[in-house]
């Protein structure tokens, strides 16, 4: 990671949107470290973006302390290709906090929380993600009923549900597929989240905590949850076949130099050489890719290009969370 320019207090740039953030990035989570990718863009003095190639996420515990350093004093956005919120009838019924940065920071004192349960038995409000392994038969209407929720639609939150422009997301708790949410969610939470809330420094939570502008403060970290699917449309990109192949992430290599070129975005060069070669041909091409779609959608944002899109539903902002800069909304009904 780059360290930005210091000496930007007074730059011009400062009038335009979130003049205090100089570090933006965007980090593809999974519950294999090598699927953990980040990539990220500083800020120069004049005001100028210069994207870089994604890299290993690195220890996880560590990365709030080292993008906070990276960022030099100006705040840093991090996108996470993770859900952060709960479900909203879950919540209500067992989280036992007041919202949902306050039941994250309970989970330091309970890790069993994190323990997959591997039959419906073992399943409860303390210990909610299953299953631990697939076998014939299990569905999430049986999950929904062993957590006490009505149906399997209040497995999910708002933002999982599909939109007319993209998929709907796997629901937070539920551990089986090519998507595994919770797993992700998992490691995501347990070896970097509670870290870094523990260290005490500014970590702040969008939105539930408030508005892009206003975390956005000198050293502070806001996180965000960021959908790649979702940055696609709002990047121009448009996949001729599944990310997974990299003939399609060389054909979105246009879209995705397009957008910077439109944006005044300076393309590094070692990102520029990983765009033309579609972010390589071994299984973690797709997350390389998703990271610098996903980095542009932040980007999109920070530049005043398109709207944060903060929620105005009590529920989203206290529990569930939202998409940075979902506009699109779904079309299935809120669980209830």
């Amino acid at each position: 990671m780059t360290r930005p320019t210091s000496g930007f207090a007074d730059q011009p740039w400062r009038s335009l949107p979130f003049p205090h953030v100089t570090l933006a990035g965007h980090a593809d989570w999974s519950s294999d470290p090598r699927k953990c990718w980040i990539a990220v863009a500083g800020r120069d003095a004049e005001g100028r973006w210069t994207a870089k190639a994604p890299v290993p996420v690195g220890p996880p515990g560590s990365l709030a302390a080292r993008l906070t350093a990276t960022a030099a004093g100006g705040a840093a956005v991090l996108g996470l290709d993770v859900p952060l919120g709960l479900p909203r009838l879950y919540a209500e019924r067992h989280a036992g906090a007041p919202d949902f940065p306050a039941f994250l920071r309970t989970l330091a004192g309970r890790p069993s929380f994190f323990a997959v349960a591997a039959t419906l038995e073992e399943v409860s409000p303390d210990r909610p993600f299953y299953p631990a392994r697939g076998a014939r038969g299990m569905t999430r209407a049986a999950h929904a009923a062993a957590l006490g929720l009505p149906d399997p639609s209040c497995l999910g939150r708002r933002c999982d549900l599909r939109t007319a422009t993209r998929p709907a997301g796997a629901p937070l708790f539920w551990t089986l597929g090519a998507n595994q949410a919770g797993k992700a969610a998992i490691h995501a939470w347990r070896e970097m989240l509670l870290p870094a809330l523990a260290e005490g420094g500014a970590i702040r939570l969008w939105p539930f905590e408030g508005t892009l502008a206003e975390l956005a403060r000198p050293g502070a970290l806001v996180l965000a949850e960021t959908y790649p699917a979702e940055c696609y449309r709002h990047i121009g990109v448009r996949l001729a076949g599944s990310k997974r192949r990299r003939s399609a992430r060389l054909a979105a290599g246009a879209a995705l130099i397009a957008w910077a070129r439109d944006a005044g975005v300076t393309v590094a060069p070692d990102l520029a050489a990983a765009i033309a070669d579609g972010f390589g041909a071994d299984a973690a091409g797709e997350d390389r890719f998703d990271c610098v779609c996903g980095l542009f959608g932040v980007l999109n944002v920070l530049l005043g290009r398109r709207a944060e899109a903060y929620p105005d539903d009590p529920a989203l902002l206290c529990w569930e969370g939202w998409v940075l800069g979902q506009t699109d909304q779904p079309l299935a009904a809120q669980p209830a």
